[in-house]
C-alpha cells in the first residue's frame, strides 16, 4: 500500500534539497522502501566502487551536510558500509544517501534511497497501510513467510513467533510451524486473507518486538501457467571475490495475478543461509500492457569462494530460473596485450614518421633514383626575400646541406639566373622545370621586392597538380594577417617549417639535424651526389623492399 501523502511531500523536499547541493557523482537512486514501525532495518550502500580501493563511508539524512553520528550501540548506528535501526521508528522516515570519498583523490560517489517508516495503530491485527504480498497455489504443502527476520544478525526466537488470520489466532491440524514460516499442510482457496506475524528477536543483549502484515492470495491454476521468467534465463556472470553482485528477477504474469517470488539455493531462502550477507529485496511490481512485471532483487554484498557454482534459483511458482557465478575468464590479458601489439606500430609510425621515411629512401636510394624520369631539371626552385640575413641562409647554408651532403639540384634566383632574360620567363620557366618550391617567409616583411616572382610561384602552386610546396620561416611568426590570403591557404593546409638554428654551431649544417630532416622529408628522394658515386649501394632486393 502506498504511504500517507504528507511522508511523500517530506521525501520529494528532501530529494530535492539533495539534488540542489549534488557534488558527488549519482551512483544510484533506490526505489523507495516502506517499513512498519517497530521492525529492524538496515540500508546497504549499493555502490561498486567501495571494494576498489581506500575510501571513507558515511550516511547523511535529508541533505544534510552532517554525517549520522551516534554514541555506543544506539537504536540508529552505522557498522562497516550498513545503517542500523534497531528497530525502526516513524521518526526515521526521510532520504538517506551514503557518500563514498577514496583518499589522496577529489571523487566521490553517492547513493540515495528514500524510505518510509509507518505505524501499526491496530496493534496485532493489519496494517492497512503497509502489507507483503505472497501467494500460494491450492496445492499443498506450501508456506508463507514472515520477513525482515533473521537479515541482520540478531537471535530471532523461533518460539516466540505467533501468527493471526483476521486478528485471530491460527490453530488446527492444517497449519505446521517451521521457523519463520506458517506452512499450510492443504492450500484451499478459503486460505486467503490478511494474516499478521508477530515475534521477538535478541540484539546484543536487548529483547525487541516484530511483525509482519501479509495479505496471502491463492492463484488458480490458469493464471499460474502464464507465469513467465523474463531474467535469469539459466545462464552465468563473471565477478571477483569480494565484490558486490546486485541482480534481480523478473517476472511476467497476468495483470491482477498475485505470485510471490523468492530467491533459494539447495531449495533454501537465501535471507536463512548466508545470515544477511546475501539479501532477497522486496517484491514490486509494474503494470505493462495488461500484464506485470514482478520484481526481486538479489544482493550478495560481499562474494566469497563458497559462492562460485552455486546455482541461485528464483522460483516465481512453479516456474524456476537460475544464475551461476563463475571468475572472470583469462581473455582480457590477452585482449589487452592484442591491443597493445595493434597500437605500439602505429604510434610508432606517427612518432618516427620521418625517420622513418628517410631510412627507407636512403636504404633503397638506386630504386628511387632509376625511378626518376618526369623530365624536371631542378630539385627545388627556392624564393626568399633578399635580406642579408636571409641572403646567407639561402646562398650559403642551403646549398651546402641540400645540395652537398644530400645531391639535390637547387635553382636560386641571384646565383643561378642568366642574364639577359625576362625576370618572368625566367621564373615561370625554371619553376615548371622543379619538382618542389621553398619558400622564405620572414616575419614583418612586405616581400614588395618578390611580389611578381611570389606571384608566380604560388599560382604554380595552386593550381590543380600544382607545384608542391615547402614553407621554411625564418623566425616564429605569430601573425599572418600581413602576408597574402595565398600564402595564409597554404600554411593553413600544410604548415610550415620553423629554422630554429645557429649559424655558428656546427650542428647547424648536418643533413641529420631535426630541421634539415623535416625539409628532406618533404622534398623528393634524395639521388646520388658526386662525392657518393664510388659508394653507391647496391639496388635493394624484394626482401630488403618487404622489410622496409
Amino acid at each position: 500500500m502506498k504511504p500517507a501523502l504528507a511522508d511523500y511531500c517530506i521525501l520529494v523536499l528532501s530529494f530535492i534539497c539533495v539534488l540542489r547541493s549534488e557534488k558527488c557523482v549519482q551512483e544510484y537512486i533506490g526505489r523507495q522502501m516502506v517499513f512498519e514501525e517497530n521492525n529492524p532495518l538496515r540500508l546497504d550502500c549499493s555502490i561498486q566502487h567501495y571494494e576498489r580501493a581506500n575510501f571513507t563511508l558515511n550516511w547523511y539524512m535529508n541533505g544534510n551536510d552532517t554525517p549520522l553520528v551516534t554514541q555506543l550501540f544506539p537504536r540508529v548506528f552505522q557498522e562497516k558500509t550498513s545503517l542500523w535501526f534497531i528497530p525502526a521508528i516513524g521518526q526515521d522516515s526521510g532520504l538517506y544517501h551514503c557518500i563514498i570519498s577514496y583518499r589522496n583523490s577529489t571523487k566521490c560517489y553517492k547513493y540515495s534511497v528514500p524510505i518510509a517508516v509507518l505505524n501499526n495503530s491496530a496493534g496485532r491485527c493489519f496494517n492497512e497501510q503497509y502489507y507483503l504480498k505472497q501467494t500460494l497455489f491450492p496445492r499443498g504443502p506450501s508456506p508463507i513467510v514472515c520477513h525482515q527476520v533473521n537479515m541482520f544478525g540478531q537471535k530471532v526466537d523461533y518460539p516466540s513467533i505467533h501468527w493471526y488470520k483476521e486478528c485471530e489466532p491460527i490453530q488446527g491440524e492444517r497449519f505446521e510451524l517451521f521457523t519463520n514460516h506458517l506452512i499450510f499442510k492443504d492450500v484451499k482457496k478459503d486460505d486467503e486473507g490478511k494474516y499478521v506475524c508477530k515475534g521477538t528477536y535478541t540484539f546484543r543483549g536487548n529483547k525487541y518486538n516484530f511483525s509482519n502484515s501479509i495479505l496471502m492470495n491463492v492463484l488458480e491454476d490458469l493464471a499460474r501457467k502464464r507465469t513467465e521468467i523474463l531474467y535469469p534465463i539459466n545462464h552465468t556472470i563473471e565477478a571477483d571475490v569480494g565484490s558486490n553482485v546486485f541482480t534481480e528477477c523478473n517476472v511476467s504474469s497476468f495483470k491482477d495475478t498475485p505470485i510471490s517470488i523468492s530467491w533459494r539455493v539447495n531449495n533454501t531462502l537465501v535471507d536463512n543461509l548466508f545470515e544477511g550477507r546475501i539479501i532477497e529485496g522486496f517484491q514490486t511490481n509494474i503494470p505493462k500492457e495488461g500484464a506485470e512485471i514482478f520484481t526481486v532483487s538479489l544482493n550478495i554484498t560481499k562474494l566469497k569462494n563458497e559462492d562460485y557454482d552455486q546455482y541461485f534459483t528464483c522460483h516465481a511458482g512453479e516456474v524456476a530460473a537460475y544464475i551461476k557465478i563463475q571468475r572472470p575468464t583469462k581473455n582480457r590479458a590477452a585482449f589487452v596485450i592484442l591491443i597493445l601489439l595493434l597500437i605500439i606500430p602505429v604510434l610508432i609510425c606517427i612518432l618516427f614518421k620521418i625517420e622513418i621515411v628517410l631510412w627507407y629512401r636512403k636504404s633503397c636510394r638506386p630504386f628511387f633514383h632509376k625511378k626518376v624520369s618526369d623530365g624536371k631539371i631542378y630539385d627545388a626552385y627556392v624564393l626568399y626575400p633578399k635580406i642579408s640575413s636571409q641572403v646567407d641562409f639561402v646562398l650559403k647554408l642551403l646549398p651546402e646541406v641540400l645540395e652537398k651532403q644530400c645531391g639535390y639540384s637547387l635553382f636560386i634566383p641571384g646565383r643561378d639566373d642568366l642574364p639577359g632574360k625576362a625576370l618572368v620567363n625566367v621564373v615561370d620557366e625554371t619553376i615548371t622545370q622543379s619538382r618542389r618550391l621553398i619558400m622564405i617567409l620572414v616575419s614583418g616583411s612586405s616581400s614588395s621586392e618578390e611580389a611578381p616572382e611570389q606571384n608566380i610561384a604560388v599560382y604554380h602552386a595552386l593550381i590543380p597538380d600544382g607545384i608542391k610546396t615547402i614553407l621554411i620561416e625564418m623566425s616564429k611568426i605569430k601573425d599572418y594577417s600581413n602576408m597574402p590570403e595565398s600564402i595564409r591557404y597554404i600554411k593553413q593546409k600544410q604548415g610550415a617549417i620553423r629554422w630554429k638554428g645557429d649559424f655558428m654551431k656546427k650542428d647547424s649544417s648536418s643533413a641529420n639535424s631535426s630541421f634539415w630532416k623535416k625539409v628532406r622529408y618533404r622534398m623528393p628522394p634524395e639521388h646520388q651526389g658526386s662525392q657518393e658515386l664510388a659508394l653507391m649501394p647496391a639496388p635493394c632486393s624484394a626482401s630488403q623492399m618487404i622489410e622496409a
